[in-house]
């Protein structure tokens, strides 16, 4: 792949993290986070020593999807990242681990908060430094170089007002958890038309979700994947 550089970032060949960046784009990814890996450590493929966590990048990501040759098959989504990600990572010599695919699943959770730019929001769910509760992982790229990450930010929950925690309009997601079967039973009914069209309103309702360029369609075709 263009962009390995012989010493620019690590050991070995090394590897110039605004290159990849930049094939990334090609696909409508970026990176969401990553974090160095000590070596030997577990829970990792052999040789890891930076994990970078993927999501999509917006503006574009959508329609860029919807004109892959994996949009109408079964689990789009999940086939494309498969596609893509394992070619990247074919191409750095790489890892792609994915957040579907199991049992036993990877812990993109734990992952995310490792990165310093990812946090347990007010309502439990994940939230991300630029993406807000829109954010989502099509996969993690375990490298065999040591590069340099994106580095922590501060938590925004700290400053900000969690409209999240009053949003949903039966209580199903607040700072007690997720009560599951209250929400599916609100999405049967004709008031949670709005969420099956265009996302939940816990997520839509967090400051930096609205600031992200994610489209309502997007949205609205993962919350009717969740009901299904």
């Amino acid at each position: 792949m263009a962009g390995r550089e012989t010493g620019e970032t690590g050991v070995g060949a090394g590897l110039a993290l605004p290159a990849l960046e930049a094939r990334l784009a090609e696909e409508r990814l970026e990176v969401l986070g990553g974090f160095a890996v000590a070596e030997g450590e577990a829970g990792f493929p052999a040789g890891t020593r930076t994990l970078l966590m993927l999501g999509p990048r917006e503006p574009g990501f959508w329609p860029h999807l919807q004109a892959q040759p994996e949009w109408g098959e079964p689990d789009p989504v999940d086939r494309w990242s498969r596609r893509v990600i394992g070619r990247i990572a074919c191409d750095l010599g790489a890892k792609a681990l994915f957040p579907f695919g199991g049992p036993p699943y990877h812990p993109f959770y734990q992952w995310a908060l490792r990165t310093g730019r990812v946090w347990d929001s007010p309502v439990r769910l994940l939230v991300h430094a630029g993406q807000g509760l829109m954010v989502s992982f099509r996969g993690a790229l375990a490298l065999k170089d040591v590069v340099a990450v994106p580095p922590p930010v501060a938590r925004p929950c700290e400053t900000c007002a969690a409209p999240c925690l009053t949003a949903c309009p039966v209580g199903a997601l607040t700072g007690a958890g997720y009560d599951l079967p209250a929400c599916h039973a609100f999405l049967d009914r004709p008031e949670g038309a709005e969420c099956l069209s265009a996302g939940c309103l816990v997520r839509r309702a967090c400051p930096l979700s609205q600031s992200y360029a994610r489209l309502p369609e997007q949205s609205g075709y993962h919350m009717r994947q969740f009901h299904r």
